[in-house]
């Protein structure tokens, strides 16, 4: 009897290399760089500088990474209060708990999935009248979506409190014109192997100040004093970017705008394709920017399509396709169950219905038809 072969697996978000990325490799081995640190990694930093507009940039090992150093930096200490996303990777909260700070989490609107202003200005007053002013706010650009700046300053500001922004999902989108991350007293990136550009691992630390950028490398490289021998008056981290890790992430950087444009249309196709079936909607695009279409999520109402977003997910597992709920919300999460949490509701609401669809660059149309004939075959009988 003849075996039927499985079809070729359809990943999430995988990673696409563009051609250039070896030609960096290459231009490393020769100069015998292999170790940390190197003029690939200066580079990188420069690149993407020069490509996100803001002037200073630290390239490190993952973004977890720089969001731990960006705190450390601001001075989060045991005891301080710092307002979170609920609804993001736990990455994006546990250099809080590092430091022995507490997150607060604050939950998305349903116009943007991301952070609510409202909300967020809610908790401000709440612990400032409490003589608790809280040491920072790190928001998430959800799913590529810049969150909205300009409306989270406008509350933290008038408080002195700083804006860190996670805008490791969000690497070539846009708000008002400004690329992510802009906008706050610094961001970080990452470069993880699913992310819209990738590095195999690695992230980015921004900022406008150059003092700041400074101290971050200097604490990503042990905190070694200047002496000829091993000088240490700080613990800092083993956390600095590799010279090899660096060249792969200039070639991707060439292609970033190609790909972002095609994630964007990617999105577009499924839209054209799903929309129409009772129940099934897509997350929506902020009018103040332009999201990168890192993932391509879908909310399923189960009652009106007839089958649940997990149903779904194991349908599409079952045909060798990779599909991911929406984030678990932080507050409903067993290791941040003693956590406050200002609303909640909405983004719990996402996790339910919410199903991330695969959202490779490199997708082949094939793989496409496949993805949309098994979700159709999803479909109650009234959304046939």
């Amino acid at each position: 009897m003849k075996s039927v072969q499985p079809q070729q697996r359809v990943y999430l978000s995988p990673p696409h290399m563009c051609g250039r990325e070896l030609e960096f490799v290459q231009q490393a081995f020769a100069s015998n760089y292999i170790a940390p640190l190197g003029p690939m990694v200066t580079g990188f930093e420069e690149d993407f500088a020069a490509h996100s507009g803001i002037s200073h940039c630290a390239a490190l090992s993952s973004g977890t990474a720089a969001l731990h150093i960006a705190l450390r930096l601001l001075g989060i200490g045991r005891g301080d209060i710092v307002l979170a996303s609920s609804l993001t990777f736990i990455g994006s909260v546990s250099p809080v708990t590092f430091l022995g700070a507490e997150p607060v989490f604050i939950d998305s609107d349903t116009a943007t999935w991301n952070m609510d202003p409202n909300l967020l200005s809610d908790a401000v007053k709440d612990y400032c009248r409490q003589g608790k002013t809280p040491a920072a706010v790190v928001v998430t650009d959800l799913y590529g979506q810049c969150a909205d700046y300009d409306a989270l300053r406008e509350v933290l500001d008038r408080n002195g409190i700083p804006l860190v922004i996670d805008a490791a999902e969000s690497v070539g989108a846009t708000y008002k014109g400004r690329h992510a991350g802009k906008g706050g007293i610094c961001a970080a990136y990452s470069f993880n192997g699913n992310k819209i550009i990738t590095t195999s691992g690695g992230g980015m630390l921004a900022a406008e100040d150059g003092d700041f950028i400074s101290r971050a490398r200097w604490l990503s490289q042990q905190a070694r004093e200047n002496a000829p021998h091993y000088e240490h008056v700080e613990v800092g981290y083993n956390y600095r970017m590799s010279n090899i890790v660096a060249a792969i992430g200039r070639g991707q950087l060439t292609a970033l705008n190609e790909r972002v444009n095609a994630k964007r249309q990617l999105a577009a196709r499924y839209e054209q394709a799903l929309s129409h079936l009772p129940g099934i909607s897509f997350m929506p695009e902020a009018s103040y920017g332009r999201s990168n279409r890192w993932l391509t999520v879908m909310q399923v109402d189960e009652q009106a399509f007839g089958a649940s977003p997990e149903t779904i997910r194991l349908a599409l597992e079952r045909e060798n396709i990779e599909s991911r709920p929406v984030w678990k919300p932080m507050h409903m999460q067993p290791v941040f169950r003693q956590c406050a949490v200002y609303g909640g509701r909405v983004s719990e609401s996402l996790f339910a219905k919410g199903l991330c669809l695969p959202s490779g660059t490199a997708m082949t149309d094939q793989d496409f038809e496949r993805v949309i004939a098994t979700i159709h075959s999803c479909a109650g009988e009234g959304a046939k």
